[in-house]
């Protein structure tokens, strides 16, 4: 069983930064394709960004309305999965949430709320 735990979220001004991390117990996550999602209240969950693993490259990949603010890596000495996010803006309020992928099993943590707001 993986499990999977989320830190970093808080309130943060526009145009703030905030770095995500998701830490892992239970296995090693150098094969998994890792993830953020966030779901807004009232909205469907979203993918935010992900990372292939490591044999693949470690490609990442992002949702349009965070490219060029968001980076997503991954630290396997750590066993632990980052998203920094700079400027922020009051649209990125949700609950994130971290993912671990391998074939047919998704892996979820139970989220991190970051609230942009002045």
């Amino acid at each position: 069983q993986v499990q999977l735990v989320e830190s970093g979220g808080g309130l943060v001004q526009p145009g703030g930064s905030l770095r995500l991390s998701c830490a892992a117990a239970g296995t090693r996550l150098g094969a998994f394709t890792m993830g953020w999602y966030r779901q807004a209240p009232g909205q469907q969950r979203e993918l935010v960004a992900q990372i292939t693993d490591i044999t693949s490259g470690a490609r990442t990949n992002y949702a349009d309305s965070v490219k060029g603010r968001f980076t997503i890596s991954r630290d396997s000495a750590e066993n632990t999965m980052f998203l920094q996010m700079n400027s922020l803006k009051p649209e990125d309020t949700a609950e994130y949430f971290c993912t671990a992928q391998l074939g047919e099993y998704q892996f979820w943590g139970k989220g991190t709320q970051v609230t942009v707001s002045s």
